[in-house]
């Protein structure tokens, strides 16, 4: 498979994972789960009728009139610091688990500008919940009306909004958060939803992260909308281990095991009457991270749910 070779800084790995277009939200799910950022996803089966709709014409261009209608390539691409074998077990084990054992997984070196184009391609500026619109750095055509603009260059960390759960927490956030609120967020990325809580009018964000990238990514998005250190800090840490002081909205978008294992730990950080707000979590695992909220005392307050990801708003009882 070519992969023994040392990888040079920058050479990405491409996974494609071909699978039925019967299976091809599951499998873009757990795909998802193994890097949140930088995967694009080929469709066609419904290509017909979209240029009807779109359109309503017959040229469809003879390269894409060849592309099968019954059958969808995703793509995933693995950093050079990450091991593309470990990514594949893990997406072959939950393919399994899914009950899908009609698939086709190849493997192939890339360089990094090529698949950061390949996404880019797909990525435009969108609104979010009421007040928000997200906009890529490379993106300049774009009307804001009375929203305010998040500018954002994902970089290589998770969170550009188009994800899922990155939209239901932040649509969450807006109902939650006021003047007042201190703002934690575990697992931040990209930093996306601590720059929109001060955008929504948060007093103060903290965010943490495992990936030294992913701080490093938050820290220069932080300034790119114009906040600084006296109103946002990320800090590289696992969890909440680096973390001191008490909040009045802690947000974790991460995945429903680490969030169980956070559950535990979150009462520490939380003001009295303050709000919990999760994601990451994908439906199967719904019931799991539900006895764990109640038996570390959370009441569920409010659940969104989008495309098989649910977000969370808690209260402690």
């Amino acid at each position: 498979m070519g992969m023994t070779n040392a990888v040079s800084e920058d050479k990405w790995t491409e996974i494609k994972i071909i699978v039925s277009s019967d299976n091809i939200e599951t499998a873009g799910n757990i795909a998802n789960m193994v890097v949140p950022y930088g995967i694009y996803i080929e469709d066609y089966s419904s290509l017909e009728e979209e240029i009807d709709e779109i359109a309503h014409i017959d040229l469809i261009e003879e390269e894409l009139l060849k592309k099968r209608r019954d059958e969808g390539i995703i793509h995933v691409y693995i950093n050079p610091h990450e091991n593309p074998l470990e990514a594949v077990s893990f997406i072959e084990e939950r393919l399994k688990a899914e009950g899908i054992n009609d698939y086709n997984i190849e493997i192939a070196d890339c360089l990094t500008q090529d698949w950061q184009n390949n996404w880019k391609q797909y990525y435009h500026a969108m609104p979010i919940g009421k007040k928000l619109l997200i906009r890529p750095l490379w993106e300049n055509d774009f009307e804001t009306g009375k929203r305010k603009v998040l500018n954002i260059e994902p970089g290589l960390a998770f969170g550009t909004g188009s994800h899922p759960t990155t939209r239901l927490c932040l649509e969450t956030l807006e109902d939650y958060i006021d003047e007042k609120s201190t703002v934690l967020d575990i697992g931040c990325g990209s930093g996306i939803l601590s720059i929109a809580s001060l955008l929504l009018g948060a007093k103060t964000a903290v965010g943490v992260d495992i990936d030294s990238l992913a701080v490093k990514t938050a820290i220069s998005n932080a300034k790119e909308n114009g906040f600084d250190e006296s109103k946002i800090r990320f800090i590289q840490g696992n969890l909440s281990d680096k973390v001191s002081g008490k909040f009045s909205v802690v947000v974790a978008n991460i995945v429903a095991d680490i969030i169980i294992q956070f559950n535990s730990l979150v009462s520490d950080f939380l003001e009295n009457g303050g709000i919990y707000i999760t994601g990451g979590i994908i439906e199967n695992r719904e019931n799991d991270v539900l006895a764990s909220f109640a038996q570390n005392g959370f009441k569920v307050i409010e659940k969104r749910e989008n495309n098989g990801w649910l977000v969370f708003a808690l209260k402690k009882e």
